[in-house]
């Protein structure tokens, strides 16, 4: 029997690498929205597996009712931080959760302050709008973009520090890294080196929340080596399509606007993994700056239960979903994918941008959010929670050539620990229902699992 390597989409989301102790964007308000209720109800603590209880007591040091509670407080900051900033949109400078769970809207001047803590919220003075460091995120991922490759190559990410009212540039420990010039148009930017970029890393296929695609048929004998990916979120449009949401990245003809098969893996025999699905649209970077694909699956997949309102955690255990969410910056998740399955953290920045370069070499960039969660190689695409609510999916991480997330636990203490970048879900349902022209996608939304009572 043929041995197929499995590689590369894991390797593209490594590219997102960046420090998750500097990411502290609390920026509320940008990129895509959805009129969906903001606070949709969670489950209860006892319907949570006793898997993900473990992720969330061993990575965040909290209960599982703990957990529940300050992920549906962000939401509720949230809505409220949202309106705010519509009606003062001058003087609204973000909103996040400390450590300990206070809620906490950042105001310019004292009389916006007021309004903010007579709603019952702590009040912060910041020296900047969230929309002025906006503008200048702006006029500096442009900057980045023009940069040759080589020169940017080691910028991973940019992200808003509204806390210290400046922007972060996560950069290489490199020779080129140190020698950047940086432009002058912002005052108050922030260098932070982290570890040199690896090169190419193997990964074989595992069970649970994985899936394998290649460029050609897996019978081919010219075929090489097949991508490994996680699945997201399973969905619905209008016309009753089973979809799933994963990483645009993932599909390995994504440069070139085309389809892939998608399979679950058969790990002792490859060639022969049972197809469940196709790529049915794949965004990477563009106008949105998004990193997701549509994967409409077969007959056979959702004869499987694949279609469920479920995702697939450690051990076969797996959480129902309940609704959709908003990033937070202080707020509780948790994340699955095919290497690292449940871990968990809190959101480090509300919107991060970085530059991903495709095969062609063409620089895309991608705006997410950063978490701390550990997120290894392969859990591209995966499904990231906050309580039982769906936040986004996985793009990148600074962990993606760890073998395990104890390791990478070690590796990157000293530059602020592991960190993630997520894709918020609601952006990308905005992103496939504005394109979909009535088509397929349209009227989609995730599959959630009505709370009982």
């Amino acid at each position: 029997m043929r041995k197929l390597v499995a590689r590369r989409a894991a390797v593209k989301a490594a590219s997102a690498g960046f420090a998750a102790t500097v990411l502290l964007a609390p920026l509320l308000g940008s990129g895509l929205a959805t009129a969906e209720p903001a606070a949709p109800a969670q489950l209860p603590t006892d319907a949570l597996p006793a898997e993900l209880v473990t992720a969330i007591s061993r990575d965040l040091g909290m209960s599982a009712t703990e957990y529940l509670d300050r992920a549906a407080r962000a939401q509720q900051l949230r809505e409220y931080a949202t309106e705010f900033r519509s009606a003062n949109p001058d003087t609204f400078a973000g909103a996040w959760l400390t450590p300990e769970g206070k809620a906490v809207v950042a105001v310019t001047d004292a009389e916006a302050g007021k309004l903010v803590e007579s709603a019952g919220y702590q009040s912060h003075l910041a020296p900047i709008s969230a929309g002025g460091l906006e503008g200048a995120l702006v006029q500096l991922s442009q900057w980045i973009a023009a940069l040759p490759r080589e020169i940017s190559e080691p910028i991973s990410s940019v992200a808003i520090d509204v806390l210290n009212s400046q922007l972060v540039l996560n950069i290489a420990n490199s020779g080129t890294g140190h020698l950047l010039n940086l432009p002058t148009l912002i005052a108050t930017i922030k260098v932070v080196l982290s570890p040199g970029g690896g090169g190419p890393v193997e990964y074989r296929p595992m069970g649970g929340d994985t899936y394998i695609t290649a460029t050609k048929s897996l019978h081919d004998t010219s075929l090489q080596g097949v991508d490994v990916c996680s699945f997201g979120f399973s969905s619905t449009d209008a016309a009753g399509n089973a979809l799933n949401i994963s990483a645009g990245h993932c599909n390995p003809n994504v440069d070139n606007g085309g389809t892939a098969p998608v399979y679950v893996p058969n790990v002792r025999d490859i060639p022969n993994s049972p197809e469940v699905g196709s790529f049915a649209k794949s965004v990477l970077g563009g106008p949105a700056s998004l990193d997701y694909s549509v994967i409409q699956l077969n007959e056979r997949a959702v004869n499987g239960g694949m279609d469920l309102p479920r995702v697939r955690g450690a051990n076969g255990t797996s959480l129902a979903i309940t609704g959709t969410a908003e990033p937070v910056t202080g707020a509780p998740v948790c994340k699955t994918g095919q290497s690292s399955e449940f871990t968990c953290g809190f959101v480090s920045a509300e919107r991060v941008e970085t530059q991903l370069f495709t095969a062609e070499g063409v620089s895309k960039t991608i705006r997410g959010f950063a978490s701390t969660a550990c997120t290894l190689g392969g859990d591209s695409g995966g499904a990231i929670v906050t309580g039982t609510l769906a936040l986004g999916i996985t793009s990148g991480s600074n962990a993606a050539e760890a073998p395990n997330c104890t390791e990478a636990n070690t590796q990157l203490a000293p530059f602020g620990g592991t960190a993630s970048l997520g894709v918020p879900i609601r952006s990308i349902l905005a992103d496939i229902e504005a394109s979909s022209g009535g088509g397929l996608g349209s009227g989609i939304s995730v599959r959630t699992k009505p709370v009982a009572g």
